[in-house]
């Protein structure tokens, strides 16, 4: 039976959800090809007329999920004012809520660790989708010199996915929920700094 483009696309689009919940929850190497298809209702066989490579998939599954973060902290951006907007991000990102579920969060400290151990190709479409969360936050921080922006929002970023990697670490108890709140003051208060504005010139 011939299936429409449309049927097609529907169905790649329903592998790339389904795979980037999994691999966010089990991690780049922890399911197979196969259970990833039979995940989304279909067979094995049925995987290569999607993508060239179990690479390719990983690469389109962690950017479905950094893309729905950052459409995420944009919705939570619009109607906040500015100076309030990075602060907002850093309380909902590190909750216990994110910490326990991390099939349906951050792509970062799911899968970083493992990225990093991954081919150049991989590495690099990783690192593009880390740039463009950057930039997002940045965007959210005004009346500065961009560089400044962009370096407040890559201490911000890093405090936050830091702190929910350790929190999953330590668990859900006592140690967690210490590490949790610690690096969520840490991240607010980050969020909070006003970079030095760029000296006017005579």
């Amino acid at each position: 039976m011939r299936y429409s483009r449309e049927h097609k696309q529907d169905t790649h689009d329903r592998i790339v959800r389904k795979a980037s919940v999994r691999l966010r929850e089990k991690g780049a190497h922890g399911i197979g090809v196969a259970d990833l298809m039979k995940e989304a209702g279909l067979t094995h066989g049925g995987f290569y007329a999607h993508f060239d490579s179990r690479e390719a998939l990983v690469i389109e599954a962690f950017a479905y999920a950094m893309d729905r973060s950052m459409e995420h902290w944009k919705e939570l951006a619009e109607g906040t004012a500015p100076g309030k907007r990075l602060p907002l991000m850093a309380e909902t990102y590190l909750t216990a809520l994110h910490r326990d579920d991390p099939g349906h969060g951050c792509s970062i400290p799911a899968l970083g660790a493992e990225i990093a151990r991954e081919s150049p190709k991989t590495r690099r479409a990783f690192a593009a989708k880390i740039d463009e969360m950057i930039d997002m936050m940045a965007d959210q921080i005004t009346g500065v010199p961009r560089k400044a922006a962009r370096k407040q929002a890559i201490a911000t970023l890093a405090t936050m996915a830091g702190t929910l990697l350790l929190a999953r670490i330590a668990g859900s108890g006592e140690l967690s929920d210490e590490v949790l709140k610690a690096g969520r003051d840490g991240a607010v208060e980050s969020a909070r700094k006003t970079p030095a504005k760029r000296p006017r010139q005579n």
